[in-house]
């Protein structure tokens, strides 16, 4: 492999490709098994110019976790923006929060095979209060709680199709549509 450091026009795309390939690289080998270095030769680069960009492996994880709170933030100003959250508006950000999902996917295909890698930083807490925000924005605390919770199922059954859906023989888009399907018919629940 060359070795080569990154031209600054790249750098965008460089870090993408960077937390690509680490991300592939955690979900084969492991989070704690894979090092800096290790990345650096499956780029074809220097750790010199992977430490430019990222100085650790979890700025790595980090960077991609920001880019996902970053969507969740679009989709909570969105229904705040609302003066009610419609059945309309709902179905809105569950789809827009599955597409956000499905892109991501990787990410929690990672999240899902190494649980412990970055539990505790800060940028996972952060995450986790951007879900439950969103979560309690699309509930509505009038209903009955069975509908409660229904409606803040519709968020799980999305996260949920790796679990459940595990048989890497079922295609991934057929995986999203059904999660989607699952996640509309609990969003869009009525009665007790």
């Amino acid at each position: 492999m060359s070795e080569r450091a990154f031209a600054p026009r790249e750098t965008r795309d460089t870090r993408a490709r960077i937390q690509e390939i680490a991300l592939e690289l955690f979900t084969e080998q492991g989070y704690e098994a894979t090092s800096l270095r290790e990345i650096a030769e499956a780029l074809g680069v220097t750790k010199a110019a992977l430490y430019y960009h990222f100085k650790t492996k979890e700025d790595i994880v980090a960077g991609m976790i920001i880019d996902r709170i970053a969507k969740l933030d679009v989709i909570i100003d969105e229904l705040r923006a609302h003066d009610a959250v419609t059945p309309e508006v709902r179905r809105a950000a569950i789809v827009r929060y599955a597409e956000g999902a499905y892109e991501g996917r990787a990410i929690t295909r990672f999240m899902e095979r190494n649980p412990t890698a970055m539990k505790h930083h800060p940028v996972m807490l952060r995450m986790r209060e951007k879900v439950i925000e969103l979560s309690e924005l699309l509930i509505d605390h009038d209903q009955p709680l069975t509908l409660r919770l229904k409606h803040g199922l519709a968020l799980f059954a999305i996260h949920a199709v790796g679990f459940m859906l595990p048989d890497p023989k079922i295609d991934e888009n057929e995986k999203y549509e059904a999660s989607l399907k699952v996640a509309l018919e609990l969003i869009e629940a009525t009665g007790s």
